[in-house]
């Protein structure tokens, strides 16, 4: 199966997403995670991605004389190809923005959900850079962002998902036009880009 088949399936995504956060599940925590996808149809994506590496198995115990098994994300290959297709990133972006659509929505059954309390928050911005002051960009941006992805879960602590898009939207050495301040489309509370709690 190939790499974009296989990450891009919407269920294997979920259950992708589900472990973002340096998280270690078994199946029957992964099912009451994802409760509108059959057992069934959860095992065998599960083994799929098992098999394909994207998973790996953390640890085995017996469960009633059954083998229950703990697993965990393998970042590197949960990554998409660099050689993919045009029309593969095309529904690899798709998929990105169906499950934030789905997380929200899943955000926003939990209860009583309140924007300004949870820091939930979405907001477009454009910046003008050279590739090296993109470079530059993203080398600032590491040491923010890394030493927090290693955070355990704990007291106070909920799983918050960060999500990002960055791109061009004008051809290398053509940008042209002027240029005014501006503060960016926002929802929700105004903070850093594509920012949400969940």
């Amino acid at each position: 199966m190939a790499k974009a088949d296989l990450l891009l399936h919407p269920i294997r995504l979920r259950i992708i997403q589900a472990f973002l956060g340096d998280r270690a599940l078994t199946t029957s925590q992964l099912a009451a995670e994802l409760p509108d996808v059959p057992p069934g149809s959860l095992y065998r994506h599960v083994g799929l991605l098992v098999s394909a590496g994207v998973l790996g198995i953390a640890a085995e115990h017996r469960v009633r004389g059954a083998v229950e098994r703990t697993y965990i994300l393998r970042v590197a290959a949960a990554q998409a190809d660099a050689a993919m297709t045009t029309e593969e990133h095309r529904r690899a972006f798709m998929a990105f923005v169906a499950g934030l659509l789905g997380d929200f929505d899943r955000y926003l059954a939990l209860g009583e959900p309140d924007p300004a309390r949870d820091g939930v928050g979405y907001r477009m911005g454009a910046l003008w850079l050279s590739d090296a002051e993109l470079a530059e960009f993203l080398h600032d941006l590491a040491p923010v962002v890394q030493p927090r992805m290693a955070n355990a879960p704990g007291p106070g602590r909920r799983r918050r998902i960060v999500a990002g898009v960055l791109m061009p939207t004008t051809p290398a050495e053509k940008g042209r036009g002027g240029r005014r301040r501006e503060s960016g489309a926002a929802g929700g509370r105004r903070r850093s880009p594509s920012h949400r709690g969940a």
